[in-house]
């Protein structure tokens, strides 16, 4: 599991991001329990529908800036799984 470092909520507050990886099922877990929210991201899937996947997901809890901004971050690490 590695755990990555954002701010979600304010600029002066970092919240931890946990993405473990399942190699043998092939899929990750995302998951943000300051603001209850995790997904599903199995290897197949494609960029684009994973991008608009995470930031609906994301928007309804965060503004549309922010939930942007996270959706970008969490794509970011998982490609670099």
């Amino acid at each position: 599991m590695k755990i990555r470092k954002a701010n979600i909520l304010d600029e002066k507050v970092v919240t931890n991001v946990y993405i473990y990886e399942n190699k043998k099922e092939e899929y990750r877990v995302v998951a943000i329990p300051d603001i209850e929210w995790s997904q599903l991201i199995r290897y197949e899937e494609e960029t684009e529908e994973l991008e608009k996947r995470l930031l609906l997901s994301l928007d309804r809890i965060l503004s549309k800036e922010k939930a942007e901004q996270l959706s970008r971050k969490i794509l970011y690490w998982v490609r670099e799984m």
